[in-house]
């Protein structure tokens, strides 16, 4: 029997956040963007006097997200809403890159672990309200936190399965994002190209039947998952890079001392789940993996047994 220890940080009221998870989705914000606000307060809480504190993984819970998009009357497709800030200099709005934006309410589900010391330390009266001052000062996707619950601290066991659906439950309603990269692997396995299998999974197919009454009968469906199941709401996500080029020092780089090298977007499918659907930590929890020989920088729930990126960042 195994003890997991996790932070609880509900319903993150999260303003402007950044909505271009790739360059060929907008939506939910990347994955990246998600364990990169884990490992930024990971570092603010070591040198706040935690210095074996280590957040290890992290589930992502949406309750709300709100794109910020407008769709005129006729308009066949929704347009951006941009700020266009700062104004020029005769006050009219400047040329600029759009910038997708999203408005979202999200719990995170943070599994840490620490030497004794700290653990005991995390326990003091004074650790949540530190912890409430750093997430007040940190930005989360890109966009301002303007507000959360009291952060918690829980200690679940493997085996207690109570445990964990009361906890899950109490994060309802919401959605917890899942990778579900098998299902681009098994269509790419059947000779598919990457983008060709990322869309069969997104379209939505309408046909229609006619009786001899002539009534018209309208149906929707989507493609069936693995071995006729029916997937959920599936979406393009962003979870990692692939390097493109070798390491090296590149003129004007941030960061004089680490080696530079440029990247692409991996893109794969997830799948936004009902929190009551769960039955285990291990479905939700996110964590960091590198693979040098094959330049991948990525997020994922489980080791892969296999791991297919394409020439154009598709996984």
């Amino acid at each position: 029997m195994s003890t997991r220890r996790l932070l609880e940080l509900s319903h993150l009221n999260i303003h402007n956040a950044n909505a271009l998870s790739s360059p060929y989705t907008i939506g939910f914000p990347a994955m990246t963007a998600w364990l990169g606000f884990v490992h930024a307060l990971e570092r603010k809480l070591q040198a706040a006097g935690y210095p074996t504190l280590e957040l290890v993984a992290t589930a992502v819970f949406s309750h709300r997200c709100d794109l910020q998009t407008y769709q005129g009357p006729g308009d066949f497709v929704h347009s951006i809403i941009g700020t266009a800030n700062p104004l020029d200099k005769d006050g009219k709005r400047s040329a600029f890159i759009e910038e997708a934006r999203c408005h979202l309410d999200v719990s995170l589900l943070i599994e840490y672990q620490a030497q004794d010391s700290d653990e005991d330390r995390m326990e003091r009266p004074e650790f949540i309200p530190l912890l409430e001052r750093l997430l007040t000062r940190m930005k989360m996707a890109g966009g301002d936190l303007l507000g959360f619950n009291t952060p918690q601290l829980k200690a679940l066991d493997d085996s207690d399965n109570q445990a964990v659906r009361r906890l899950l439950l109490n994060l309802m309603p919401g959605f917890a994002l899942i990778e579900r990269r098998e299902l681009m692997q098994q269509a790419m396995e059947g000779g598919a190209d990457a983008l060709d299998a990322l869309l069969e999974y997104l379209t939505i197919h309408h046909s229609c039947e006619q009786d001899d009454a002539g009534e018209v009968t309208w149906r929707s469906q989507r493609k069936a998952g693995l071995e006729g199941e029916k997937p959920g709401w599936i979406v393009p996500i962003a979870t990692g890079f692939h390097g493109i080029n070798p390491l090296g020092i590149a003129k004007n780089q941030r960061d004089p001392d680490t080696p530079h090298r440029f990247a692409e977007s991996v893109v794969t499918l997830g799948e936004f789940r009902m929190a009551h659907r769960i039955h285990s930590l291990d479905e939700v929890l996110w964590h960091y993996h590198t693979d040098l020989d094959r330049n991948l920088y990525l997020c994922q729930q489980a080791l892969p047994t296999t791991t297919v990126i394409d020439n154009d960042g598709f996984q």
